[in-house]
C-alpha cells in the first residue's frame, strides 16, 4: 500500500499524462482510476460490447503496465479477428518476453488476417528475445510462406538489424 501511495505521489499524473490517447475524450486511452487497470482487463472479456473490448484492448497496450501482459496474450487467442489484431497491436507497445509465444503463434496461422501476421512479426523484431527472433528466422525460411509476409518479416529483421 505504501509503495502505491509513493507511486501515485511522485509518478501518477505523469503516468496518466503518457496513457492518454491522441484523441481526447475516450474513456480508452488511458486509467480511469488506481483499479482501473484491474476493470480494463475484465472489459476484454467476451461477455462485453464489441467497441468497449476494442477501447479496453487499446487502453491496456497503452497503459505500459506489465500486470496485463497475459490478459493481451489471451486475447490473441480470441474468435474475434478485430480482437485478435488489437491485442497484437497492444502487445507490440509493451515488448514483454512472456507475449512471445501467443505472437509466434499468431504470425505463424496462415489462416489470419495479414495484418495481424504483420503486427505480430514487428513486435517479435521490437521484443528481440532469442526466442522471438528465431519465430522471425522461421517465417522467413518457411518455403511455403506467403511472399508478402516473408518480405515483411525481412523488412522487419532488416531495419531492427536482425539477421
Amino acid at each position: 500500500m505504501f509503495l502505491t501511495n509513493v507511486f501515485d505521489e511522485c509518478f501518477g499524473d505523469m503516468f496518466m499524462d503518457m496513457c492518454r490517447e491522441e484523441s481526447v475524450g475516450g474513456w480508452s486511452g488511458y486509467l480511469p482510476e488506481p483499479g482501473g487497470i484491474y476493470h480494463l482487463m475484465e472489459k476484454t472479456r467476451g461477455e462485453t460490447e464489441h467497441e468497449d473490448r476494442i477501447g479496453a484492448v487499446k487502453a491496456l497496450g497503452n497503459s505500459g503496465d506489465p500486470r496485463v501482459v497475459l490478459t493481451l496474450v489471451d486475447c490473441c487467442s480470441d474468435e474475434d479477428a478485430e480482437i485478435r489484431r488489437h491485442a497484437t497491436e497492444a502487445l507490440s507497445k509493451l515488448k514483454s518476453g512472456r507475449a512471445v509465444h501467443a505472437l509466434i503463434g499468431r504470425m505463424k496461422d496462415k489462416a489470419e488476417q495479414p495484418q495481424t501476421r504483420q503486427c505480430a512479426a514487428a513486435a517479435l523484431a521490437a521484443i528481440r528475445t532469442y526466442s522471438a527472433i528465431e519465430g522471425l528466422k522461421d517465417r522467413f525460411s518457411d518455403a511455403d510462406e506467403d511472399p508478402f509476409i516473408r518480405s515483411y518479416v525481412a523488412r522487419v529483421m532488416d531495419r531492427r538489424r536482425i539477421w
